[in-house]
């Protein structure tokens, strides 16, 4: 008995490992998420607020992640930084995978002529490098959110392209959609009744994949002096303008706004990997951060 029960010790092993990542991506990022929704309006205080009498404190209890060079609170700074990067990230992860969709499902439900042509495009689109061609895009602009939720849509489309085209065409092999043809069924209700509906739950998965992603990119194009304005708090902005307290040995502005880049990626990353292990086990998904 001993000798059939050691093949399953770590299946529980793994198993155990995780429902506790979970456990933890889902606390942290309900955390975030009510960090974002309530300090602002429960401390009342202005973000923006200078006091040169308190600028560069270390972190205390009257300030748990210190001040910044003007004296402004980090801890609310990176709260309203975290707030407009969720923003971003959220909504830019709308645009990319409706655009992605619609791309994807066109070009595996179409097929011939018409799928190899868009295919192309999409690798032609894929040849150039997220981030040069976001700066380009933002550049167009002034500084603001909405452009770099529209750099950061625009560019990130692909990949749930191509994941929704491979799984129409994957949905096309079934044998339901072959009686569904057998019965006269046209392109149009084949794909609003069969088609479209199967790839709903990958494109919810692209969707929280992107958030992350799509945050990392905001917070590199405001580093980059290219996202939000400067005055603006945003986790890139902050980055950004803690670059010579960091020289100088203070280390708090720049770690802290870090962490909370690093951290609420991660845990979104997790919920949307164990929403994949659900809808495939077998299978990883192609997107990846």
């Amino acid at each position: 008995m001993a000798d059939l029960a050691l093949p399953t010790a770590p299946g529980r092993v793994a198993r155990t490992a995780r429902t506790w990542k979970l456990r933890i991506s889902a606390t942290l990022v309900a955390g975030f998420v009510l960090a974002v929704l309530l300090v602002p309006p429960l401390v009342g205080l202005d973000e923006q607020a200078v006091d040169l009498g308190a600028k560069l404190l270390a972190p205390s209890l009257d300030h748990p992640f210190g001040t910044d060079d003007v004296g402004r609170d980090l801890l609310l700074r990176c709260v309203y930084g975290l707030r407009v990067s969720l923003l971003v990230g959220v909504v830019a992860a709308l645009v990319a995978t409706v655009l992605g969709t619609a791309v994807g499902a066109a070009a595996g439900a179409l097929g011939g002529w018409t799928d190899r042509l868009v295919m192309r495009c999409v690798d032609a689109f894929s040849s150039v490098p997220h981030l040069l061609l976001g700066i380009f895009i933002v550049a167009l602009f002034r500084p603001g959110v909405w452009p770099v939720v529209v750099s950061v849509g625009l560019t990130h489309w692909v990949s749930t392209a191509r994941i929704v085209r491979a799984e129409i065409l994957s949905l096309r092999a079934r044998p339901y959609i072959d009686a569904a043809v057998s019965g006269g069924a046209s392109r149009l209700r084949l794909a609003r009744r069969h088609l479209i509906p199967g790839v709903l739950p990958q494109a919810g998965l692209a969707a929280v994949l992107m958030i992350p992603h799509a945050i990392w990119h905001e917070s590199a194009l405001s580093f980059l002096g290219l996202g939000l304005p400067t005055h603006q708090a945003s986790l890139g902005t902050l980055v950004q303008s803690a670059r010579g307290t960091l020289l100088a040995g203070d280390w708090w502005p720049t770690l802290f706004p870090g962490l909370f880049i690093i951290v609420p990626t991660l845990a979104i990353a997790g919920l949307a990997g164990a929403w994949r292990e659900r809808l495939n086990p077998r299978r990883r998904s192609e997107l990846m951060l």
